[in-house]
C-alpha cells in the first residue's frame, strides 16, 4: 500500500515508518485477496539478471513452446512461420532458426477464401514430437491447409543440426487443426500420433485421431454431439493403469459445449480417455474408437447456502509425475467469465479419483426430455471401455473380438454419470474479482529446512506469472502465499505456454511476443535482513548468515535460517538482531509552517505497512497520524 496524505506542515517533523509485516493470508472466501510479497516490473526483472528474453528480431508471432528435450539440453519452439531449437540455459545463445512459411500460391489461396483478417495465412507451427534420437516430426496450419514434415536435429546437442526434410513433407490433416486459433493437442507414441484436432476447413469436425503407425487409423465418432460437442482441446497424456502394457491408456483434457443447454452451464470441463490398443468395432464403430470415455471435471467453490459456483472453462493442465508413474497429480486451472461471476481457480486432482468416475456408473437417458441417470441395466461383458488383452480381458486381443452389444452400449453411453472432484472438493487457489485470469499452469517441488513444498507458477492473460505455494492448517482450511508477481515480457500479452525445468531451476514462458525463460528464485528481492528473507516464507531461499541465498538441504553451515510454515524472524533470526533496523526504513519530511506538503512512501514489498509519525518541535516524542 501507498500511503500519500497532503496536509499543511506547522513546525514539525513527520516521519513514515515503513515496517515490513509477515503474511496475511487469504481468507478461504476471500478471494480476491492476494498480495505478493514481491511485485516485479519487467524492467526490475530485467535488472536482477535471472532472466532471459529471446530477442532475435524475427517476423513472427504466436510463440508456443511445445517440447522440453533435457536430454539434448535443448527447447522446441513453434511460431508463426518458424521452428526455432533454444538452448536450455539461455535462450539466445546459438539458436537454431528454420523458416517455413506457406507457400504463395497457398498464401494467395486462403485469402481469397476470405480467412486473412487476423493475419491468419501464415504456417502456424502447433506440434513437435519427438520421432527418433534424430529426428522430430512437426506440423503446421499451412495457411489452412495443414502440412508436416521431419526435422533433422542431430544425434547430439552439440552437433548443432537443425533442418526440414525437403523429401519428407506430407498432409497434416487429422494431425493438426486448419484454424491458428484452435489448438491442437498431440502424443506420438510407438511411432503413431494421437492428435485432438479440428479435421476440416471450415472447423466444424472435430475428433480425436490415431494416424501414422502400424495400427488401424482411428477416430472419434463422426459428428456425434454426444461423444465431442465443439470441444477446445488442452492436453494429451499417457498415464499407465497397471504393469501391464495393454492396459495403457490416453487421457485427452479438454472443455466443450453442453449438450443440456439452457438447462445447465454453457460449458463442461472433461477428462476423456481411450486405450492405446483400441482397433475398432467389427461390424459397428468401424475404424472407430471403442474405448471411448469421458467424465465431467469439477472445479467448484460451495457456497454459505450450499449451492456450488462452479469455473467450467479448463484453460491447461499440468501433470506432476511421481515415483509411481500409474498416479501422476493433476493440477488444472479454470476460468469462469460469465455475465455475473468472474473468476480463475485451481483445482488438484488423484487418478485414485479419476480411476473411481471411469469405474463406476454410466449416465443414461431415456429420451431427450429426460434427466441424465445412473445406467442400472444388464451390463454387458467386457465392461465397456476396457482393453483388449489386459488384466480383465487376457483371451480377447483386439477390440474387434468384443461382443456387437459392448460396443452398441459404447456408442450411446460414452459419458460417465458422476463428475471427478478435486481433492479435498475445493480448489486450490482461487481469484475472483480481479482484472485478469490464469491460463497456464507449472509445478515444481522444492524440499525446505521444514518439509517439501509444491510451489505453483500462474501465467496471466495480463502477461504476469505469479509465484504461490499453499499451506495445510486446522480443519481443511489452507493459507495462501504469493511471493511474487512478476512481468515477463516487455509488451504485455496472455501467457500462452510454460514448461519447467527443476533441473535447471528455471521457468520457460512464452507469448504472442516472443519467449522468456527465468530463475526460479531471487532470493536477494527480499531484503538484506534476516527478518527480511524468513518473512519471505519462499521455500527455495533462506539466511546464510550475511546474505538471503538459495537453501540447499545438503548444506552443512548451520547458520541457515529458513522457517516457510511460520514465517517467525523472531526466533529464526536470534543473533542477527544487528540487522534488524534495515527492516525498518525512516524517511524524514521537513516542513514550512503553514505551508502544505505532499507526503509519499512506497514501500518495496506490497506486503509492507506504512506509518506516519508526528514529531514537534522540542519534542523526543513521535506520535502517529
Amino acid at each position: 500500500p501507498r500511503c500519500v496524505p497532503t496536509m499543511p506542515v506547522v513546525g514539525v517533523l513527520l516521519w513514515a515508518t515503513l515496517l515490513t509485516l509477515g503474511w496475511r493470508a487469504a481468507h478461504p472466501k476471500d478471494h480476491g485477496f492476494a498480495t505478493p510479497r514481491v511485485q516485479l516490473s519487467f524492467k526490475e526483472l530485467k535488472a536482477t539478471g535471472t532472466a532471459h528474453f529471446f530477442n532475435f528480431l524475427l517476423n513472427s508471432s504466436d510463440y508456443r513452446i511445445l517440447l522440453k528435450d533435457e536430454d539434448h539440453d535443448r527447447m522446441y519452439v513453434g511460431s508463426k512461420d518458424y521452428v526455432l531449437s533454444l538452448d536450455l540455459h539461455d535462450i539466445n545463445r546459438e539458436p537454431l532458426i528454420i523458416h517455413w512459411p506457406a507457400s504463395q500460391q497457398r498464401i494467395e489461396e486462403c485469402i481469397l477464401s476470405g480467412k486473412n483478417s487476423n493475419g491468419e495465412c501464415g504456417n502456424f507451427i502447433r506440434l513437435i514430437q519427438p520421432w527418433n534420437r534424430t529426428h522430430l516430426y512437426v506440423c503446421g496450419t499451412g495457411a489452412y491447409n495443414p502440412i508436416c514434415a521431419f526435422v533433422n536435429r542431430g544425434r547430439k546437442a552439440q552437433d548443432y543440426i537443425f533442418y526440414l526434410e525437403p523429401d519428407k513433407l506430407e498432409s497434416g490433416k487429422g494431425k493438426c487443426s486448419y484454424d491458428p486459433k484452435v489448438d491442437t493437442v498431440s502424443a506420438l507414441i510407438n511411432e503413431e500420433l494421437y492428435a485432438g484436432v479440428y479435421i476440416d476447413f471450415m472447423g466444424t469436425d472435430a475428433a480425436i485421431f490415431r494416424t501414422m503407425g502400424k495400427q488401424t487409423a482411428m477416430r472419434t465418432d463422426q459428428y456425434n454431439s454426444r461423444w465431442l460437442n465443439d470441444p477446445a482441446f488442452v492436453r494429451a497424456q499417457l498415464i499407465p493403469d497397471s504393469s501391464e502394457r495393454n492396459d495403457d491408456k490416453l487421457y485427452f483434457f479438454f472443455r466443450e459445449k453442453s449438450a443440456d443447454a439452457p438447462l445447465s452451464p454453457g460449458v463442461y470441463s472433461r477428462i476423456g480417455r481411450i486405450c492405446l490398443n483400441d482397433d475398432g468395432g467389427h461390424c459397428c464403430l468401424v475404424n472407430k474408437w471403442s474405448t471411448f470415455l469421458k467424465a465431467r471435471l469439477v472445479c467448484s467453490v460451495p457456497g454459505p447456502d450450499g449451492i456450488e459456483t462452479h469455473f467450467d472453462e479448463l484453460q491447461d493442465v499440468f501433470i506432476q509425475q511421481t515415483q509411481d508413474t500409474k498416479n501422476p497429480v493433476i493440477y488444472a486451472v479454470f476460468s469462469a467469465s460469465g455475465s455475473v461471476f468472474k473468476g480463475s481457480a485451481v483445482c488438484v486432482y488423484s487418478m485414485a479419483d479419476i480411476r473411481m468416475v471411469f469405474n463406476g456408473p454410466f449416465a443414461h437417458k431415456e429420451g431427450p426430455n429426460y434427466q441424465w441417470m445412473p445406467y442400472t441395466g444388464k451390463m454387458p461383458y467386457p465392461r465397456p471401455g476396457t482393453c483388449p488383452g489386459g488384466t480383465f480381458t487376457p483371451s480377447m486381443k483386439s477390440t474387434k473380438d468384443y461382443p456387437d452389444e459392448v460396443i452398441n452400449f459404447m456408442r450411446a453411453h460414452p459419458l460417465m454419470y458422476h463428475a471427478v472432484y478435486p481433492t479435498h472438493r475445493q480448489p486450490l487457489v482461487v481469484r475472483t474479482n480481479v482484472n485478469y485470469r490464469f491460463t497456464t499452469v507449472a509445478v515444481d517441488q522444492v524440499d525446505a529446512a521444514d518439509g517439501r513444498y509444491e510451489v505453483l507458477f500462474l501465467g496471466t492473460d495480463r502477461g504476469t506469472v505469479q509465484k504461490v505455494i499453499v499451506l495445510p492448517r486446522d480443519d481443511m482450511e489452507t493459507e495462501e502465499l504469493m511471493l511474487e508477481e512478476i512481468e515477463v515480457f516487455k509488451v504485455p500479452a496472455p501467457i500462452k505456454t510454460m514448461t519447467i525445468s527443476s533441473k535447471r531451476q528455471q521457468l520457460y514462458v512464452s507469448s504472442a511476443v516472443g519467449v522468456t525463460h527465468l530463475a526460479l528464485h531471487r532470493c536477494d528481492v527480499y531484503g538484506e535482513a534476516c527478518a527480511d528473507c524468513c518473512l519471505a516464507r519462499d521455500p527455495y531461499c533462506a539466511w546464510d548468515g550475511s546474505a538471503c541465498t538459495r537453501y540447499s538441504a545438503s548444506s552443512k553451515r548451520r547458520s541457515r535460517r529458513q522457517d516457510v510454515r511460520h514465517g517467525n524472524p523472531i526466533r529464526q533470526c536470534r543473533g542477527y538482531n544487528s540487522n534488524a533496523n534495515k527492516n525498518t526504513v525512516e524517511a524524514v519530511q521537513y516542513g514550512v509552517e503553514g505551508s502544505t506538503a505532499f507526503l509519499e512512501c512506497q514501500p518495496r514489498s506490497p506486503q509492507a505497512s506504512v506509518k506516519w509519525l508526528l514529531q514537534k518541535d522540542n519534542s523526543d516524542r513521535r506520535k502517529e497520524v
